[in-house]
């Protein structure tokens, strides 16, 4: 028992925070930290008592941080950030609410607090131990640490890397990130107002639009690594290319490029900020701000211009009063889309569900303003399952076409028990997203509207296998040819399918970028 002790400790003390460097080589290492707790644990009476408590706490901290760590990265390809992250406890929980259902999230929920009350007993009970064999000869104990602190400062000293720390580092990361985040919290909540774009003029505001329904698409999960490599660069790379053939064959005309976003696995609502309002809002609490500030958004500039302001939002099922910072003239959500069918697990409606619903809402009638709308495609969220296929649009009707497919294909569980199926569904999600906005502009495109369609983020590191990358394709496609000569400038590539040299901007340079391509300062008011 005590050299389990012992063992555990060491591994508490090396293990690393990414899944993919845990393996044999990892545990090649002299953890200084393990002589430390050696010296400390030698104090003898309510002194080393009191040391044992706080040792075990603090190793209880840097395990439950080691873990969070470990899921976060294959999430969200970074570091758990206590300021930034202290609300995913509650996502998590209407994720797994829509997935596994309401039972599963309180068991996992009750999972959570077991195992960290767990860590900590066990931190407590392993130091314990520890401690009480060094008090057994508390002489040769220190001899023995002092002779192994010999040793590591003499491998260190001869260049060794494995005689380092890194659960103290790992400690004082987190330490700095917490410091780090409050304070940028706080100088992006003063700064985060002051924007030029407040004060433009509306006449000639998006005037080489003028008359024309603008969407701003967001696809769930459309990353770059989809067109880049394997397992889904061949089936994806086929989709684009047959999107671009049978766009082209309509007299529709495309660039494509990329955008880095802020977020990636998740947090869409992040994109959706950081690209309409031209700042960079890549944390909750940055999004909190923004939704406190006077900083205007691409939807209220449309609609300062005369558009009439739009937000499809399938996925909202819940009070959203961050809708009002926005500046949309109506919010079409979960509950007031007008569907009528089967939600496909945690998606509530499928993506040609929410073009046709806008088509008949925003763009049928007749003596109307031209419409802006902000969409959020969701039928490529996880759980992917099961994946949809298209219906004549004459026939979507309220949806509840759909009912047989959402009961068909297998199950969460099943698709999430191996990664290879989760990708293939994944894959299919975007191949089914890709086909059915190809099909809505088939049907319904004509010279008075504009589609500018990206990705939200690129999904789960855990899925892609690449925990780097944030680049999302962009699409715009219209097919009036002077919209497509307004951006001749941002050198976008023609086509569908960006290549490895397309343009890269951060996505928060998008507003700006819209706003000077398409607005005519010079336009005289009528």
């Amino acid at each position: 028992m005590t050299l389990v002790c012992f063992v555990g400790l060491f591994i508490a003390l090396s293990l690393p925070n990414r899944l993919a460097w845990i393996g044999p080589p990892a545990f090649v290492f002299f953890p200084l930290e393990l002589l430390v707790i050696g010296f400390l644990l030698l104090i003898p009476g309510v002194a080393g008592k009191a040391v044992h408590a706080l040792l075990a706490v603090l190793l209880g901290l840097a395990m439950l941080l080691r873990g969070a760590d470990l899921v976060t990265h294959e999430i969200f390809a970074r570091r758990f950030n206590p300021v930034f992250d202290s609300h995913l406890l509650a996502d998590a929980s209407r994720l797994l609410s829509g997935v596994l259902g309401s039972l599963a999230s309180v068991l996992v929920a009750l999972g959570l607090v077991l195992v960290v009350a767990l860590v900590c007993w066990l931190a407590y009970v392993m130091l314990g131990r520890i401690q009480r064999t060094l008090h057994t000869d508390a002489r040769l104990s220190g001899i023995a640490l002092l002779a192994l602190l010999l040793v590591w400062g003499g491998l260190k000293t001869a260049g060794w890397s494995r005689a380092d720390t890194f659960a103290w580092d790992h400690l004082l990361a987190h330490g700095r990130d917490t410091l780090h985040s409050l304070q940028d919290l706080q100088a992006f909540a003063a700064t985060v107002g002051d924007d030029a774009a407040d004060e433009l003029p509306a006449d000639g505001l998006f005037s080489r639009l003028e008359g024309k329904d603008v969407f701003v698409v967001f696809a769930e999960s459309y990353g770059r690594v989809l067109l880049e490599q394997d397992p889904f660069q061949a089936a994806i790379t086929e989709k684009l290319n047959w999107a671009e053939a049978s766009l082209v064959a309509e007299g529709l005309q495309m660039r494509s490029a990329f955008l880095t976003s802020p977020t990636v696995g998740g947090l869409s609502w992040l994109a959706h900020g950081t690209l309409l309002s031209g700042a960079w809002i890549d944390s909750e609490n940055r999004y909190k701000s923004l939704m406190l500030s006077e900083r205007v958004t691409l939807n209220r500039l449309f609609r300062k211009a005369g558009w009439r302001t739009v937000a499809g939002m399938p996925a909202i099922s819940l009070a959203w009063p961050e809708g009002a910072y926005y500046g949309y003239d109506q919010i079409y959500n979960a509950h007031t889309f007008g569907y009528e069918g089967r939600p496909f697990n945690w998606v509530t409606m499928p993506d040609q569900y929410v073009w046709s619903a806008l088509q008949a809402r925003e763009r049928s009638g007749q003596n109307r303003p031209p419409v802006m709308a902000e969409v959020a495609l969701i039928s490529s969220h996880a759980p992917w399952t099961p994946n949809t296929h298209l219906v004549p649009w004459d026939q979507v009707g309220d949806g509840t076409i759909f009912n047989d497919q959402a009961q068909a294909g297998p199950n969460p569980e099943d698709v999430w028990s191996d990664v290879n199926s989760i990708r293939l569904y994944y894959r299919q999600s975007i191949e089914y997203m890709l086909e059915t906005l190809v099909s809505y502009l088939q049907e319904y495109g004509d010279d008075n509207l504009v589609v500018l369609i990206l990705g939200d983020h690129q999904a789960a590191p855990m899925i892609t296998g690449d925990p780097d990358n944030r680049d999302v394709p962009v699409h715009l496609i219209a097919s009036d040819p002077a919209v497509i000569d307004a951006i001749d400038s941002w050198q976008w590539q023609p086509g569908m399918k960006p290549d490895a040299d397309a343009p890269v901007w951060r996505m928060d340079e998008v507003r700006d970028r819209f706003i000077d391509a398409f607005s005519n300062p010079d336009k005289e008011s009528n």
